[in-house]
C-alpha cells in the first residue's frame, strides 16, 4: 500500500476533509510571504522555534524540503454561527492541530521520514522555550506552511483543494511531505 493511501486512510479516520496529494510544484518559496512573518502579522515572529527567524531561512528550508518527493494536504473545516464566532474558530483550530499531530505520529510510527508543515505556529508545548533553551521536541516541532514561505491559497489551488469552504466556515490547512 502506498504511503499516500495509508496517510489518506488515517486522515479520513481522523476527520480531515479535502484530502489531496501535495504536488511538488505547489511548493513555491515566496519571500513576500516571509515578509509578512517579519511584519509580525500573526504576532509569532521571533517568538517560537517553529516561526522565523528560528525555523531557518527560506534557502535552508528549501534545501531541507527539496529531497522530499511526495506528500498530502489536509483540511479541517469548522462551521461558525457567524463571522465573529471565535469559539468555533478556536475549536476547529485545536481539533486540526491535534489531528494533524496524530497523522504525523502515525506516519512516524510506520518509520516514514516526514516533514510536516502545519497551520500556524507549533503548539506542542504550552510555552515555547525559544530563545532561552533548545526546543523540547525538535523531531516533532512543526513549522507553519507560511514560515516556509508558502502562500497557502496558491498551494491549495495547485493541488486542487478548496481554500475557501463557504460562508460562515473557517478552514485550517496543513501538509506533510515524505519520500515514497
Amino acid at each position: 500500500m502506498s504511503v499516500f493511501t495509508q496517510a489518506k486512510e488515517k486522515a479520513e479516520a481522523l476527520g480531515f476533509v479535502n484530502i489531496v496529494p501535495l504536488k511538488k510544484e505547489a511548493i513555491v518559496f515566496r519571500e513576500e510571504v516571509r515578509a509578512m512573518c517579519r511584519a509580525d502579522r500573526c504576532r509569532n515572529y521571533n517568538k517560537t522555534w517553529s516561526c522565523p527567524p528560528a525555523c531557518g531561512t527560506l534557502d535552508e528550508l528549501r534545501q531541507h524540503i527539496e529531497p522530499f518527493t511526495d506528500g498530502i494536504l489536509v483540511e479541517t473545516v469548522g462551521v461558525m454561527e457567524d463571522e465573529f464566532d471565535y469559539e468555533a474558530i478556536e475549536d476547529a483550530g485545536k481539533r486540526h492541530k491535534e489531528n494533524f499531530h496524530a497523522l504525523a505520529d502515525h506516519l512516524r510510527a510506520l518509520r516514514i521520514n516526514i516533514f510536516p508543515m502545519g497551520a500556524g505556529r507549533c503548539t506542542l508545548c504550552k510555552d515555547c522555550t525559544y530563545p532561552d533553551a533548545p526546543c523540547r521536541f525538535p523531531d516533532k516541532m512543526t513549522p507553519s506552511m507560511e514560515a516556509a514561505g508558502l502562500l497557502v491559497s496558491d498551494v491549495c489551488k495547485l493541488c486542487g483543494a478548496p481554500y475557501y469552504n463557504g460562508k460562515n466556515t473557517t478552514t485550517f490547512i496543513s501538509c506533510i511531505l515524505w519520500n515514497e
